[in-house]
């Protein structure tokens, strides 16, 4: 129990960090499927695809010298635009050749067409990586990686210091920012009204003179641009990338989306932190609960385990709402 205590301050900066990572991703599930009632499973491919678009756009400044003459922060940003353009425009491109064709057809053709779209971009990645790189993992260049000491252990002998990047904090500030953002266009704008409004009924919106195809395709565009911007976030972060991360952490961020409610974005917000607490809680103290039984490795099992207990017990999750099916 000591040693839990004393790692706490630690676990919740880096869950906290990886839940807000995961927190964004959700959001673009659960916009999706709010509006079609389809799980778009290519959403983590695009949070890849941002990460190395971000990555790319780093290392090519560097390479032609803009970056010993620019600020940090104006670097930071204009890759982060940079991808989150770049995956907006993927994100219409992929609605509108994978899915709107599909659009009448039973929900199963477009999971699968979503299933093709993820495999598609990964091999895409990966072939473009090799061929400029040599190797489809790749190491890009961290702009904020200095260290930060918190000193938490002044409020109380239990805890360790715990420590911190600064890009930590920055990818904390610009998630809340995004998922801020995206709360107050959705509930406080045009659009977000329109968004809501084809969400509950398609057909009766049309009618009421929505463009419904242009919505869809800006719901597309918001949730593959922070999809892609979340990718950059990672990847400076963490540093390494490869074609494959977006699989694992896209289903993570899934389950984030199922736990807090499909369909509800300020659900998903809590159930992506939720999700990441609780990872880098067991990562963390598994082996101390188990009595080495289980080591931090089976901390991706956790996570699924409460997915499997959500559908199981509360199907629509926290903050969802049970519908009735209409006879």
């Amino acid at each position: 129990m000591d040693m839990i205590l004393q790692t706490l301050p630690q676990v919740l900066v880096d869950g906290l960090t990886l839940g807000a990572v995961y927190a964004v991703v959700a959001i673009g599930y659960t916009m999706v499927y709010g509006i079609l009632e389809f799980i778009n499973f290519a959403h983590g491919e695009i949070f890849m695809t941002g990460a190395f678009v971000g990555t790319a756009a780093l290392l090519t400044m560097n390479s032609a010298g803009w970056l010993n003459g620019l600020p940090a922060g104006l670097a930071y940003f204009l890759i982060l635009a940079t991808a989150m353009l770049a995956t907006g425009m993927l994100g219409i491109g992929i609605e509108r050749v994978a899915y709107r064709p599909l659009r009448r057809a039973p929900k199963l053709i477009s999971l699968i067409s979503a299933i093709g779209v993820s495999f598609l971009l990964q091999d895409i990645v990966r072939f473009i990586a090799d061929i400029r790189t040599g190797n489809f993992i790749v190491t890009g260049i961290s702009l904020y990686g200095d260290n930060l000491k918190l000193g938490v252990s002044s409020l109380w002998s239990g805890f360790d210091d715990a420590f911190l990047k600064t890009n930590t904090i920055i990818v904390v500030a610009v998630a809340v920012v995004l998922m801020m953002g995206l709360d107050f266009f959705v509930n406080r704008t045009k659009w977000g009204t329109a968004m809501r409004a084809v969400a509950q009924d398609r057909e009766t919106a049309s009618l009421m003179s929505i463009n419904v195809n242009k919505v869809i395709a800006l719901t597309f565009f918001i949730g593959s641009a922070l999809g892609g911007g979340t990718g950059v976030l990672f990847a400076q972060q963490y540093g390494t990338i490869d074609p494959y991360i977006g699989f694992i952490l896209g289903m993570k961020a899934f389950t984030a989306a199922v736990l807090g409610g499909i369909g509800n974005i300020r659900g998903a917000m809590f159930g992506g932190l939720f999700i990441g607490v609780l990872e880098m809680f067991s990562s963390a103290n598994l082996s101390v609960m188990t009595g080495g039984a289980l080591g931090g490795e089976y901390k991706d099992v956790v996570a699924f385990l409460i997915l499997i207990a959500v559908l199981i017990f509360k199907p629509e999750g926290l903050f969802g709402k049970a519908v009735k099916e209409k006879v």
